[in-house]
């Protein structure tokens, strides 16, 4: 007879994946061990085990997770009806405002990505590739003038789009909504305007 699924197994799961996330982001992915994300949790090795074959595939899923929910996310904020500016300065925002409360993901995923099997990072960069590819077709229909022949150019700018975005989540993670959404339309004005648009 197959095994049931504990009605709270989901909510266990998120509890470890939450945990682990921070775990490895203060100990680092290499010096975090099974026992010690068991302790941190408030549950034993084996139920750890019973979720996960080990720390690859817990890290995959903390990644899995957290990059596939953020571009869902993104994906389904409604531009029906926006002018392709606001159409750019609403996803911009919906970006910041997901990266709220992601804090340990986001050192995870810059600091340790590099430690899992190639297919399973080339599955999470598809994610980030995906999130990269909305926000370059967004700017190429606000300035499709500027971008549409250039490329480099369009990968150089929203490279530095998300480097701003970035930056702000590094130095402001406590910040609100109300903070995220105020940069994300200055990020908007000096992209489209420059300095002189701010």
């Amino acid at each position: 007879m197959a095994r049931t699924i504990a009605k709270d197994h989901d909510l266990k799961r998120m509890h470890i994946l939450k945990t682990a996330a921070r775990v490895f982001a203060q100990e680092g992915f290499d010096r975090a061990s099974v026992s010690l994300l068991a302790k941190e949790c408030g549950i034993s090795k084996a139920n750890i085990y019973h979720y996960y074959s080990g720390k690859d595939a817990l890290l995959f899923d903390v990644l899995e997770t957290n990059l596939s929910q953020l571009l869902a996310r993104i994906e389904s904020v409604s531009l029906d009806g926006q002018s392709p500016e606001a159409a750019f300065e609403t996803t911009l925002i919906e970006i910041l405002l997901a990266y709220e409360g992601q804090d340990y993901e986001h050192q995870v995923q810059s600091q340790s990505l590099s430690s899992l099997p190639h297919q399973q990072q080339v599955v999470l960069k598809g994610y980030q590739k995906q999130m990269v590819g909305r926000v370059s077709d967004l700017l190429k229909s606000v300035r499709p003038a500027t971008f549409e022949s250039d490329p480099i150019k369009l990968n150089a700018t929203v490279m530095s789009i998300f480097g701003m975005l970035n930056w702000f989540y590094m130095w402001n993670a406590e910040a609100g909504q109300s903070e995220r959404r105020d940069y994300a339309q200055l990020v908007t004005r000096l992209t489209l305007n420059g300095v002189s648009g701010i």
